[in-house]
């Protein structure tokens, strides 16, 4: 097993700093390491440092990628005789909203998909909700005006900023429905090979996990669980476990997941 991070903008044969205290890890975990240059994808010239054994698994660790960046990183690894652990359909099996949705619609707030053409005042006028949580299939607004709305007039000045400050919409528009969320019990889990791991060893796991990992086909993704004020356990997000953030877990514990599987 290899995992690959991004290198350093100005130092192609290092990872890039955000990155380095899981390098450390994951080798003290007694795992090999290489980095790629992800600015060099489809330029022709993209190679792993050093080059995977061939025959290896290669694990990603990085920045999220487009499904054409993941396309052509699959490619860059194939080309050594190495394989990735996460083909790009299961890729976008959990990075997408709209591929992981549809199998737990009971277990997360309900959610609507339009194009970014759509008639999307009309189309939130039509549903009715006291509010709007408004992302493209990826990602939320986090700046600027912010992604919750509560009147469908805002809808316009979302989406419209969400082009100016990411670039790209990408998929599509998700309209989520405000549910009663108490915002400082969110948690993130990850599942690999179908089991749940926790931040912490002795944490115990929700049963909305242990659910999801049933559910969800991918060998490694991420599950965000929050509390409701009735008690309740809600799934916010689920995404692909090589571009998910180690968010309230150290990277001790993140290395650890990889030997206890």
């Amino acid at each position: 097993m290899i995992f690959l991070f991004p290198s350093d903008y100005f130092n192609l044969k290092k990872a890039d700093a955000d990155y380095c205290e899981q390098v450390t890890c994951i080798q003290n975990a007694g795992f090999a390491t290489g980095v790629i240059s992800l600015e060099s994808l489809g330029t022709g010239s993209s190679k792993i440092i050093p080059a995977p054994t061939p025959g290896s698994k290669v694990v990603y660790r990085g920045w999220m990628l487009s499904s054409g960046d993941y396309e052509l990183l699959v490619n860059v690894v194939e080309n050594t005789g190495a394989s990735v652990l996460i083909s790009l359909t299961e890729y976008l099996s959990t990075h997408y909203l709209s591929n992981w949705y549809p199998l737990i619609t009971d277990l997360t707030p309900e959610t609507k998909f339009y194009s970014v053409d759509d008639d999307l005042e009309s189309q939130l006028n039509q549903l009715g909700w006291n509010g709007f949580f408004i992302k493209d299939y990826v990602k939320s607004l986090k700046t600027s005006v912010g992604s919750i709305i509560n009147q469908p007039s805002q809808i316009k000045t979302v989406v419209a900023e969400m082009q100016k400050f990411r670039g790209t919409i990408e998929g599509g528009i998700c309209v989520r429905r405000i549910e009663d969320f108490i915002k400082e019990t969110e948690r993130r889990y990850f599942v690999l090979s179908g089991k749940p791991f926790a931040a912490l060893a002795d944490e115990e796991i929700p049963e909305i996990v242990f659910e999801c990992a049933k559910r969800i086909e991918s060998q490694f993704f991420s599950v965000d669980v929050i509390e409701c004020r009735d008690g309740t356990k809600r799934i916010v997000e689920i995404g692909d476990g090589q571009v998910s953030d180690i968010i309230g877990w150290t990277a001790e514990r993140f290395a650890q997941l990889w030997i206890d599987n």
